[in-house]
């Protein structure tokens, strides 16, 4: 293992042309944007970059970009692997590692599609363990798309006993179940990264290494003030943390297509079109611009106070 892969990790828009092309300048600004707010690694080709909505070609060369703007200067971890058969897994998950990633990112779900359980999960998943490159980190990903597929306390174990897996993305919205899984594999290369913004402040003083919610793609530098300096202010943490967590209740409200209306506001790219969300949501989530209004406001008075904090 030669990537530590924690902290505050963005899960990548992709944004497109109005043409529907892979708007790559437009990309090339929103990973300076991520690195210069703070962002620890980047997660390019997951499901808020639209991976189901790619080609191969196009999950490829995404990846095969960010780890070139990247340069090195945070881990780049990608995902890609949306089919169903194993053959067809060993194909995508190949093409993404030949990109130069520091890290590849299994999907849960993708080892038991049909929901046949946990013999069939961990049949496809050691025939992908023995398939893929030896030593190149892995990850896991409870991606709720299609469906969501939590890992069995066993199969975490198996995981982390393997010494192959860096980094869990935890999907589990579930503190408890986090915390767990921080005693299942302490001691292990496997970190545990909660995913859920509203115990996101609670899983980090329970052991999560970091954040990788949507809103990362929102304010990447307050999770990090949190994860970093919370212990130095905790009054302040604890109300960043309450802001943090009704924020991203507007996460329903169109994501990833609203993160890209937030992106546009900063002027990171121009459109906000999405192959995942293909309506109008300023026209279906009434009063959502002033929304967003009150989010970046909110963001601007915990700037404010962060800067001034002694």
């Amino acid at each position: 293992m030669t990537a530590t892969i924690k902290g505050i990790i963005p899960v990548m828009l992709t944004p497109f042309t109005e043409a529907d092309a892979i708007d790559y300048a437009g990309l090339e600004k929103l990973i300076e944007w991520y690195i210069a707010n703070g962002a620890d690694a980047l997660f390019a080709v997951a499901q808020s970059s639209e991976m189901q909505f790619l080609s191969l070609e196009e999950r490829v060369a995404l990846a095969r970009f960010v780890v070139r703007q990247a340069a090195g200067r945070v881990p780049v971890i990608a995902s890609g692997h949306v089919s169903e058969s194993r053959e067809d897994q060993v194909t995508e998950l190949t093409a993404i590692a030949a990109t130069g990633v520091d890290g590849l990112v299994l999907v849960t779900n993708r080892f038991d599609p049909k929901g046949q359980g946990g013999p069939v999960f961990m049949d496809n998943l050691r025939g992908m363990l023995a398939a893929l490159p030896a030593g190149l980190p892995l990850g896991l990903y409870e991606c709720p798309a299609p469906f969501r597929r939590l890992l069995s306390d066993d199969e975490l174990r198996f995981c982390a006993d393997s010494g192959r897996f860096a980094i869990l993305k935890d999907v589990s919205c579930d503190l408890d179940t986090v915390k767990r899984r921080v005693a299942l594999t302490k001691g292990t290369s496997l970190a545990i990264v909660n995913a859920n913004a509203a115990i996101a402040f609670d899983a980090m003083r329970c052991g999560s290494a970091g954040f990788t919610g949507v809103f990362t793609n929102f304010h990447p530098d307050l999770y990090k003030w949190l994860l970093t300096e919370s212990s130095r202010h905790p009054a302040l943490a604890d109300e960043l943390s309450v802001y943090l967590a009704l924020a991203a209740m507007a996460e329903p409200m169109g994501y990833p297509k609203l993160a890209k209306l937030y992106h546009q506001r900063l002027g990171t790219f121009a459109s906000i079109r999405s192959r995942a969300v293909d309506f109008d949501i300023v026209e279906r989530f009434w009063a959502l611009d002033a929304l967003l209004d009150k989010i970046m406001q909110g963001q601007a008075s915990f700037r404010a106070r962060i800067a001034t904090a002694r």
